[in-house]
């Protein structure tokens, strides 16, 4: 439940930072602060390991595929920028522990401050992850599900006109698993103590926009 709460604050938090900058008497004569939206396009490469509880022997894999990603935020004087980031992802999943192979769908959010050189074009950020799910379809008879994670995500890129090339190094641990499938048998059950983590190298290109 505390978790659950400092998770909520810091969502609203940042929220109000954005919406007070947004503001009409915030952004002054000047025109120093304004929004921002940055879609992207996003190839993750990643490794993968699971502990198993006793007696079962833990485990290592990979997941790597294509994404779609957003940030929306404001920025001050194009030079720092703050706001919220989100990612899809569809990698395909492998994992050493029964063989397991297939397609999944991973999201994951949390707020993203940075900042910007205007005239070279060097960008750098960091994110904290408050949320992020990873759901490998069914392979063969076995179909599970990790939630609760949480991590962080660092990167870089060179701003060129209206174009961001970017690389990110992203880490997640997932503190609970949803089994739905073993053999022959539905399942419901979660599981806090098998934990997936997750480290992530993160090509993309990006598209920011100020509004």
């Amino acid at each position: 439940m505390k978790t659950n709460v400092t998770k909520t604050n810091l969502a609203v938090i940042v929220f109000g930072i954005i919406g007070f900058f947004a503001s009409p008497s915030a952004k002054g004569e000047g025109g120093l602060v304004g929004l921002f939206v940055e879609p992207a396009l996003t190839y993750e490469l990643g490794s993968t390991s699971i502990n198993y509880p006793a007696p079962f022997s833990n485990s290592t894999g990979s997941a790597q595929g294509f994404g779609l990603g957003a940030r929306l935020g404001i920025h001050l004087a194009e030079i720092f920028f703050v706001g919220l980031d989100a990612r899809y992802s569809m990698p395909t999943f492998k994992d050493s522990s029964v063989a397991y192979e297939a397609k999944s769908v991973s999201t994951n959010w949390g707020p993203v401050v940075g900042a910007q050189m205007p005239i070279v074009g060097l960008r750098v950020w960091g994110s904290y992850i408050l949320g992020s799910e990873l759901n490998p379809e069914k392979s063969g008879t076995f179909d599970i599900k990790f939630q609760s994670g949480t991590g962080y995500r660092v990167g870089a890129g060179m701003r060129v006109t209206l174009v961001s090339l970017n690389l990110e190094y992203q880490q997640i641990r997932y503190g609970q698993a949803g089994l739905e499938q073993i053999g022959p048998f539905s399942s419901d059950s979660t599981f806090s103590n098998v934990n997936l983590e997750s480290k992530t190298w993160i090509a993309s290109v990006s598209f920011p926009l100020e509004l």
